[in-house]
């Protein structure tokens, strides 16, 4: 594993501890070079919304990133979720995740 990646998982890896510890829901977004996901993950590892960039046809950009965020809102707010706390796992807080942050906020999520 190359030492950037390994650095990004180290600093998830704690972030993630202290979700876990506040017993919280978490939205979690996931970044490749083409696509990005999000998921609200319950404290019990439960599934409860998401949402992905993948059907559309735009991909890797921000307007793709706030796309996103403004669906899994959507979708927290249906499946009854309102507060979350934000997983960046790892990556810095610009760019697509800044958009999808602001998306969701937004959209009414609260972290």
């Amino acid at each position: 594993m190359n030492q950037k990646k390994a650095t990004r998982l180290r600093r998830a890896k704690r972030t993630r501890a202290k979700i876990s510890e506040l017993k919280v829901n978490r939205l979690c977004v996931f970044r490749s070079p083409r696509h990005i996901y999000a998921q609200i993950i319950s404290p019990d590892h439960k599934v409860l919304a998401t949402a992905s960039s993948l059907g559309e046809s735009k991909t890797g950009n921000v307007e793709s990133a706030t796309a996103v965020g403004k669906l899994l809102a959507e979708r927290a707010k249906s499946a009854g979720v309102t507060k979350v706390a934000f997983d960046r796992s790892g990556y810095i807080y610009h760019g697509r995740i800044k958009a999808l942050a602001e998306a969701a906020r937004e959209g009414g999520l609260e972290f």
